[in-house]
């Protein structure tokens, strides 16, 4: 069996499989699209294969419900003349009143003005409170911040964010809004890591200076589209780990990115671990004869 590596249609990932899995299905570990592995290069090849989305499958049409027959409404009754004769005279005489209600009821006395009643005051309603840097969340200086105790959340390409979903694989982390939602909203962080495990107990300070940063990308949604910015530098990030334990690991994140819209996150969550198991080791070739197996030279007589 050889392996060989082929790229995700939707973000790009290299995905490593082997050869016998050309044309299954299987999900990206970074984005998690269901993809069809592309069939083995030719020896020698060098050449990146792009595997092909699963194309989703579309809602079946449903059958139209015929509209309601309205009910004919029976024809009002016509007014006999002698009721259509006492609604004028009554109509009349109320115009009548009307009109001369001065002289025969005298003037209409004017309302009493109060001089010491409380001016109204209008209301004014307070705007409201936008995510971000106005409000002190957002800064690239987070030498004395401190990470909150709540749920992380924060503001992702302008957008409100709560994190629903944190996950670990490979050495990636992932921040996402929903659970099944495919692309998603959210953010990745690409660690320098082969497993997540090796994540557990660390502690990582990220600050606008340091020349090499783990790569960022952010996430989000034009008219369900995806769209994603990758962050190479130049933000600012406080990352806790904790212990691993039950296929989890907690941790608490800060971190503030310098795009125009001034993205952030903060709070505590806690990532599951979705490793693949590590390949099993493999056992020496029978071709090769041991040390202990190889003939003794024969000594040579002095």
């Amino acid at each position: 069996m050889s392996e060989f590596k082929f790229a995700c249609p939707v973000c790009g990932q290299h995905i490593k499989c082997g050869s016998e899995e050309g044309g299954t299905q299987l999900e990206c570990p970074t984005c998690f699209q269901k993809v069809i592995v592309p069939q083995a290069p030719a020896d020698g090849s060098k050449f990146v294969l792009t595997a092909s989305q699963v194309p989703q499958a579309r809602p079946m049409p449903q059958a139209s419900v015929p509209a309601p027959v309205p009910t004919p409404v029976p024809p009002a009754r016509v007014l006999s003349t002698a009721a259509a004769i006492a609604l004028v005279l009554i109509c009349a005489i109320a115009g009548a009143l009307v009109a001369f209600r001065g002289k025969l009821f005298g003037p209409t006395p004017k309302p009493m003005v109060v001089t010491n009643a409380t001016p109204l005051v209008p209301v004014v309603t307070a705007p409201p409170v936008v995510s971000g840097g106005s409000n002190g969340l957002w800064t690239l200086d987070l030498t004395n911040t401190t990470i909150p105790e709540t749920a992380a959340a924060g503001r992702i390409s302008g957008t409100d964010f709560k994190c629903d979903l944190a996950v670990l694989q490979g050495g990636t982390l992932t921040l996402r809004a929903g659970t099944t939602t495919i692309p998603y909203f959210g953010v990745t962080i690409n660690f320098f890591a082969r497993r997540s495990e090796e994540l557990a107990g660390k502690l990582l300070n990220v600050t606008v200076e340091d020349p090499i940063a783990p790569r960022v990308v952010l996430r989000s949604l034009d008219n369900e589209q995806p769209v994603n910015e990758v962050v190479r530098g130049g933000y600012a990030m406080k990352l806790e780990f904790g212990r691993a334990a039950g296929g989890r690991i907690p941790a608490k994140i800060y971190i503030c990115l310098p795009d125009e819209a001034k993205s952030y996150v903060a709070g505590i969550f806690q990532a599951v671990i979705r490793d693949p198991p590590p390949p099993p080791k493999q056992s020496p070739s029978k071709s090769s004869p041991s040390k202990s197996s190889r003939p003794n030279a024969s000594k040579q007589p002095r």
